[in-house]
């Protein structure tokens, strides 16, 4: 479950740090104190997008820290599953933001923000204000019937998934292959003029580079022979001023004055040195000079070669590995079609089982889905009697598509009636804003069962409703929070009364700077609470008793 949350420097919130308990969280306070602030906090930290507007004026940095508590054997598990390192049971997300940047760390490993979702997913499930909008997308009812459907239909999605992708993959393959006569024969004329050109060329890999250096050397043959003369005469030993005559006068004269002093012959080691080494030198130069010489014949040979190689590098590839590569799939292409006949019959053998295998799949998945979506219907009928939906009529639709897709043939559409006597129409037909707020809270009731998310959070589920219906709300909030942590913003106080924790967000003003602040009520606090959610500007003692009494209600129906 979510322990803690430390909020810093992001718009009004200076700083705030908030300890979560087990059961119902509420956090109630007046319109613009900074609820949804607070959620877009929350929203940060498991990886939302980041807004270069969002840290508090005049701070370096913004940060959100959320500390979980690993309470159930799969979120291990999980984390685990994902490259996560878990200590203690105990993980902590935290993003820091700086000038629209961010850096993001679960446990201390810096992670990617979709790094920062996946552990997220795992922990806590947020249901924004206006998620309850995603049931207006029938789309979305394929995904919630295979959520609670997920423990029957997991093994069998995964071997849709892959046999669903060979099967799109053949399909694919045959209908590239599939020529009439006259076109494969105008491919294969073409195919095999490429590949005679390329073999004649007898390429050899690396080939280009090595012509291309003696192309070079030969295009300045005159400048390296007047270059090269110049200092093999200079560094010789043919004229009195060349180098190397100068380093024999001087082995000469050293030569008659080492006998008075020892030190000396190591002077003279080191001149025979240099003279050894010159001499090399000059005769490596030499030989150079001497291989320097080709005929114009040569020259023109490895300039056509070249011209050849350029030739097919323009046509086939920008290497001569890719050339080659170019020839060698060029070869099968041709192969292909001189056993076009063999290779189709394969093609639709192949075709034909995944195909069968494909419909098996999807078939058994629909099954499964049929038989689900009878529980499904019966679990979220009861939950909206619950939820002051009287005498409505709940329906999981289910069609089959005229093709295969990924997730099988099924087309899935939620049906609902909210008025005895009137027939189940489309959800985007017939609910409103506050309907839809229920019917999801009725699917998350339902989906709890099947999640092994411990955290669950509501941003204003109670949008559109109020009286008895808020009541039944609050009722099916406290049920949830039985089974796992629940924390929820509103603005009734029915689901506020049912609160095992109760917390107030609230807007200050010190030293002309605004801030917000959130802290634990006491259970006279709370009371006080209710009193100005009851009463708005003036309360009266009625009002407080009023709350008291919701109070007490609702501790009675907790138990």
């Amino acid at each position: 479950m979510l322990q803690h949350l430390h909020v810093k420097n992001l718009a009004l919130i200076e700083e705030a740090e908030i300890d979560f308990t087990k059961g119902l969280n509420i956090l109630t306070g007046e319109t613009g104190a900074g609820k949804s602030l607070l959620i877009g906090s929350v929203q940060l930290a498991l990886g939302g997008k980041v807004s270069k507007d969002l840290i508090r004026s005049g701070a370096e940095y913004g940060l959100v820290e959320l500390i979980f508590d690993l309470e159930r054997p799969g979120e291990r598990q999980a984390l685990e599953s994902l490259g996560f390192d878990v200590e203690e049971d105990q993980v902590i997300l935290s993003r820091k933001l700086t000038g629209g940047k961010s850096v993001n760390k679960v446990n201390g490993e810096t992670v990617t923000a979709a790094g920062l979702r996946e552990a997220a997913a795992v922990l806590l499930d947020l249901h924004g204000q206006h998620e309850h909008q995603s049931l207006l997308q029938k789309r979305k009812h394929l995904d919630i019937l295979d959520e609670f459907s997920r423990d029957s239909l997991g093994p069998l999605k995964e071997d849709l998934n892959l046999v669903y992708g060979t099967y799109q993959k053949v399909k694919g393959t045959l209908e590239d292959f599939v020529l009439d006569e006259k076109e494969r024969k105008k491919e294969a004329d073409f195919l095999t003029y490429e590949l005679q050109e390329i073999e004649e060329a007898a390429l050899r890999p690396g080939e280009d580079e090595e012509l291309e250096a003696v192309y070079l050397r030969m295009t300045h043959a005159k400048k390296i022979t007047e270059t090269l003369s110049f200092v093999h005469g200079e560094t010789g030993y043919d004229e009195y001023t060349a180098a190397g005559e100068r380093i024999g006068h001087a082995l000469k004269e050293l030569s008659q004055v080492t006998d008075y002093d020892s030190q000396l012959q190591g002077l003279m080691d080191q001149l025979y040195t240099l003279d050894g080494l010159l001499n090399d030198f000059n005769r490596d130069v030499s030989d150079y000079l001497s291989n320097m010489e080709f005929g114009e014949e040569a020259f023109q040979q490895i300039q056509e070669r070249l011209n050849t190689i350029n030739h097919l590098k323009e046509k086939y590839g920008r290497t001569m590995e890719e050339v080659l590569e170019y020839g060698e799939k060029t070869r099968k292409r041709l192969e292909e079609l001189e056993h076009y006949e063999i290779r189709i019959e394969e093609l639709k053998e192949t075709l034909q089982k995944a195909e069968e295998r494909t419909k098996e799949l999807c078939t058994q998945i629909s099954q499964v889905r049929q038989q689900r979506a009878l529980v499904l219907e019966e679990k979220i009928k009861a939950h909206l009697i619950d939820l002051n939906f009287l005498g409505v009529e709940f329906q999981v639709h289910m069609e089959r598509l005229s093709h295969f897709t990924a997730n099988g043939f099924d087309d899935v559409e939620f049906l609902i009636s909210t008025n005895p006597g009137e027939s189940v129409k489309p959800l985007a037909k017939v609910a409103s804003g506050g309907e839809l707020s229920r019917i999801m809270l009725a699917v998350k009731t339902v989906l709890a069962d099947q999640d092994d998310v411990s955290t669950v959070i509501f941003d204003e589920i109670d949008v559109g409703i109020s009286g008895r219906t808020a009541q039944k709300v609050s009722e099916k909030m406290a049920l949830i929070g039985k089974s796992r942590q629940v924390i929820c913003i509103t603005h009734l106080a029915q689901i506020a009364a049912m609160a095992d924790s109760h917390f107030l967000i609230e807007k200050q003003v010190q030293d002309k700077e605004t801030r917000t602040r959130v802290r634990r009520l006491s259970e006279t606090e709370s009371v006080e609470e209710l009193a100005r959610i009851l009463g708005g500007a003036q309360i009266t003692q009625t009002v407080r008793e009023s709350a008291r009494e919701m109070k007490t209600l609702a501790a009675g129906k907790k138990c």
